[in-house]
């Protein structure tokens, strides 16, 4: 058993400004002459945690957390319907982390996130990586246009009364493509079009996880209305977009990674994102450990936190 570490508070915080217009909101916990670690949040759009960390050794670990564009902090916030969307996609974030980076005169780093935040751990250290040391990876995606697919189309087999109210979310001759017609609902400038389709996509995502093993009533929808609306905003501009990845990119290019050691842990039972995306990435990509958790889908359990912790104590003096 790995035991949690006493609550741990940021040292400091602050904010980098991308010369666009956006400002990037980032924390910094633990020993600042420890070794750097930065967690990526999921979503895309959930924003960083807002609470002390127990899972990093705070003698050990510089912790680094930050709020990617538009959401959390971070400012301008996707609630704002004139927040420019097109200055967010996968690789604006992927600049942002190498400039918070050289903003903390870090010269490498250890990358750890979940869900949204594996896709986007493997999209910069496929492009960077000579800055990464190691990669722990929680609820592996690498946001396909299979997995987008299987996630608001396929999942609705299991749950088709709930996925028949997502669908009937959007107008009718809109239908054949969901992601792209709830980004079009996303940009309505009336508010309450806005807050009614985040409801609904919302709807849908706790829908999914409902019957995991640990499976928390409103999940997702638990958030007061502008993180909703922000978070729906992005991630149905992102989904609807394929990440702007090559289809299969992140795995065709997992051989950029080698010498680069991860673990990667994930729920048997994850119905948003199920095991075979894990699977396949381990399969390509020799220096990665997979744990597949039994009693897990993706909202995780104690084993799969337990297992996590484990791979961040492993690293520590790595």
């Amino acid at each position: 058993m790995v035991d949690l570490y006493p609550p741990t508070s940021p040292y400091d915080s602050g904010f980098i400004d991308t010369g666009d217009g956006n400002r990037i909101y980032y924390e910094q916990l633990g020993n600042p002459e420890g070794k750097p670690a930065l967690n990526v949040h999921g979503g895309p759009g959930s924003g960083a945690p807002q609470r002390p960390t127990r899972a990093w050794d705070p003698a050990c670990y510089r912790v680094i957390r930050f709020d990617q564009r538009n959401c959390g902090r971070s400012t301008p916030h996707a609630a704002d319907p004139a927040a420019d969307m097109s200055l967010n996609t996968t690789q604006h974030l992927i600049d942002d982390m190498e400039r918070l980076r050289e903003h903390l005169g870090i010269d490498k780093w250890l990358l750890n996130g979940a869900s949204w935040g594996s896709t986007l751990i493997l999209a910069y250290a496929q492009q960077h990586p000579e800055r990464v040391t190691e990669i722990v990876i929680p609820a592996v995606t690498t946001t396909r246009r299979a997995e987008t697919d299987w996630l608001y189309r396929g999942a609705g087999r299991f749950y088709p009364e709930a996925w028949d109210r997502f669908r009937d979310g959007v107008p009718e001759d809109e239908r054949d493509d969901l992601l792209a017609a709830y980004a079009r609902l996303m940009e309505n400038p009336d508010r309450a079009v806005r807050e009614k389709a985040a409801a609904d996509w919302l709807a849908w995502e706790d829908a999914v996880i409902s019957n995991e093993p640990n499976g928390v009533p409103g999940m997702y929808s638990d958030r007061d209305v502008d993180a909703q609306i922000a978070f729906v905003r992005i991630c149905a501009h992102y989904f609807s977009n394929g990440a702007w990845l090559e289809e299969d990119q992140l795995l065709r290019d997992v051989g950029r990674l080698a010498g680069i050691p991860a673990v990667l842990v994930h729920g048997r039972h994850d119905m948003g994102s199920p095991v075979q995306t894990a699977w396949e990435l381990a399969k390509a990509w020799p220096d990665a450990r997979l744990h597949i958790i039994e009693d897990s889908g993706h909202a995780g359990s104690d084993a799969m936190a337990q297992t996590t912790r484990g791979a961040i104590e492993e690293f520590k003096h790595r």
